[in-house]
């Protein structure tokens, strides 16, 4: 499967043979699809930090932890600093109690936001330097979306830019095999009203548009959640959606309840779910997709995130049997292009200034590229080269960022446990089979409630 889905021949042909400058970069100085010009017109002026060292702790281990180590050595390479990079499952553990004992490493790398805004809040880090804003909200799709999510309240109160997004993943898609819709005489579409009359066309056909699945053991109902969330961003604004996630509008706004219902459009219709609607919350989100595959199809779309391909039948060729689309806005709403999903953060948690310049070292393309070139790694950077990216499935991703203008976390991430891994999941499942949207909406509103 992996051969067939992720399989990067040119890259992993170039990593095998680059002859390794210093015997320890991964790709040559001046071969390969980066941007080595701006690579070296960064060297000719960087600072000898010969002597110096820069501590990474972040929650990468194998094998991102190598992969990362590849992407740090050209910035020793020029700088001479020594970069050691630290990886572990319990990060967001050690990170706290490393910090409050004073022994923090110069950059930590965190998951999600929740955790930096915390510690950012006790004066457990320090903001990246001024220029670093204005510079991702002009070099990132949606730029002043990741501002935004880095930017959390001080000590005292006051918002300053304490996260720089790096490594990130994308919610917002929809899965199809190109074969069934060339033999249906379908195209992808690209607005929300056109995949509505696909779906209601799929079905005059006949056929089944969706398989959906929200089974997932202990956190079944998730995968709804997903949708509703995609939706509410599709229909309000994104100050709405952020509002939302806060509780400074209830759960159980009639915003929220429209979108909820949306929802409902899609998967609480038999001739439009595999199986009818009431299999949603018990078929497995992870089994969820492979009627897509089957012969004849049992649907001809599943709209999850860009981690699906690993649950996909071993043979299936990504291109051939499979590929996606951006899950599409509405074209009379003026909402943009939004993205939902989720990715990783770097903040100071030591300064120094060999830290501010590794800080400096990754706004380059470089920084990205190599990375780009070995693991899964997407980034909305808009000036690294598309062709550096492993597979052409994460190249579309890649181009899905760039062009987003609003991006958004997970919602449910954002919310206490007891909402976001909890009420809502299970609401999700009482709603997909067949309670209220409303009555739904307030209890989760409740849940909300006795957790204040």
């Amino acid at each position: 499967m992996k051969k067939s889905l992720y399989a990067g021949a040119a890259i992993a042909a170039l990593t095998a043979g680059a002859s390794h400058a210093g015997g320890h970069l991964t790709f040559a100085p001046g071969e390969g699809p980066f941007d080595w010009e701006g690579y070296e017109a960064w060297a000719a002026s960087a600072p000898d930090l010969s002597g110096q060292q820069v501590t990474i702790a972040g929650p990468w281990i194998t094998p991102e932890d190598d992969y990362f180590r590849n992407v740090l050595a050209y910035f020793a390479d020029v700088t001479g600093a020594e970069v050691i990079y630290t990886g572990s499952d319990s990060f967001e553990q050690q990170i706290v109690i490393d910090a409050e004992a004073g022994s923090a490493p110069n950059i930590a790398v965190f998951p999600q936001p929740g955790l930096a805004a915390d510690m950012a809040a006790r004066g457990l880090l320090s903001p990246l330097p001024e220029s670093m804003g204005p510079w991702v909200a002009e070099n990132y799709g949606a730029g002043e979306s990741w501002v935004d999510l880095g930017t959390y309240a001080d000590e005292n109160g006051e918002d300053q830019l304490y996260g720089f997004f790096y490594n990130v993943n994308v919610k917002s898609l929809v899965w199809y095999n190109p074969e069934n819709f060339e033999d249906a005489g379908y195209e992808v579409p690209e607005t929300m009203e056109d995949l509505r009359a696909l779906t209601e066309q799929i079905v005059a056909d006949g056929e089944t548009p969706w398989c959906i699945g929200l089974g997932s053991g202990a956190a079944t109902g998730w995968p709804a959640t997903d949708w509703v969330e995609d939706i509410m961003l599709r229909t309000q604004p994104a100050e709405v959606y952020d509002a939302w996630t806060t509780n400074e509008i209830p759960f159980n706004d009639e915003r929220v309840v429209a979108a909820i219902e949306e929802f409902g459009w899609f998967a609480r219709d038999d001739a439009k779910v595999s199986g009818g609607a009431d299999t949603v919350a018990s078929t497995d989100f992870r089994d969820s997709p492979k009627g897509l595959f089957s012969s004849p199809p049992q649907c001809y779309m599943h709209r999850q995130a860009s981690f699906v391909p690993a649950f996909f039948p071993e043979d299936v060729e990504f291109g051939v049997d499979t590929d996606f689309f951006y899950f599409p806005s509405y074209a009379d709403k003026d909402l943009g292009n939004p993205v939902l999903g989720g990715g990783t953060l770097m903040a100071i948690t030591d300064p120094s200034d060999a830290t501010s310049a590794l800080m400096e070292f990754f706004q380059l393309p470089i920084s990205h590229e190599v990375f780009m070139a070995q693991s899964g790694f997407l980034t909305p950077h808009k000036g690294v080269n598309p062709e550096a990216y492993l597979t052409d499935a994460l190249r579309g991703q890649g181009e899905i960022l760039v062009n987003a203008t609003t991006f958004r976390f997970d919602g449910s991430d954002l919310m206490p446990g007891g909402v976001g891994a909890g009420s809502f999941w299970t609401g999700m499942v009482d709603y997909t089979g067949g309670k209220d949207a409303q009555t739904v909406a307030d209890e989760i509103q409740a849940s909300w409630d006795a957790l204040k």
